[in-house]
């Protein structure tokens, strides 16, 4: 009578093959892994996001504070820059000579370097302080906004504003004397000119 021998090979293969599969345990940890690597991530690109709304804002209202500036000497007539009573926004407008209604009439200003902006997110002017001799704080009607001026001489009405989004702050202040402006990151103080950057060079 033969012995009949027992088929090892199938029976390494067999005992390969199941041992190839994931447990629905390693399945569970491996998707938990990458929904916290995800969730990471995003929180990461918020942040980032959050960030580089407030520096846009805050580099485009210093840019158009200097363009202001650049233009009210060129042109020689006065410049402004329009803040929104919802402090959401601003322009840069100016006053110009209307030849169909043959009168000077506010316009303002669209050009290829300069037009209206809208914050982004919750960015918004959190502090406007303007100033109309240095000491004294001018009385402005918030409802109509809030306009900054720019002399043809150079000069321009102090002011220092706060541009934020209620965790991350930008100063911006602007000199009567000579209208050039400069800003810091951090809230706004009385007296408090240290850490000044330029965000045209910011990274």
């Amino acid at each position: 009578m033969q012995k009949i021998k027992p088929n090892i090979h199938v029976r390494i293969f067999s005992s390969q093959r199941e041992r190839c599969g994931f447990t629905l345990v390693e399945l569970l940890v491996v998707v938990a892994i990458i929904a916290v690597a995800g969730g990471a991530g995003i929180g990461l690109y918020a942040g980032t996001s959050e960030r580089f709304r407030l520096e846009k804002a805050a580099r485009s209202f210093l840019l158009t504070a200097r363009y202001a500036r650049i233009m009210a000497i060129e042109k020689q007539r006065e410049y402004e820059i329009q803040i929104g009573s919802d402090k959401t926004g601003f322009a840069l407008a100016t006053t110009e000579w209307n030849e169909s209604s043959e009168q000077f009439e506010q316009t303002v200003v669209r050009d290829y370097y300069c037009r209206p902006v809208e914050f982004e997110g919750a960015v918004r002017f959190e502090d406007v302080r303007l100033v109309a001799t240095g000491v004294e704080e001018t009385e402005e009607d918030e409802s109509a906004g809030q306009a900054i001026r720019f002399s043809p001489d150079g000069s321009a009405q102090a002011v220092a504003v706060q541009i934020g989004d209620g965790k991350r702050h930008y100063t911006i202040s602007i000199s009567a004397a000579t209208g050039k402006a400069k800003a810091s990151p951090g809230e706004l103080q009385e007296n408090a000119e240290v850490g000044t950057i330029d965000l045209d060079v910011a990274q």
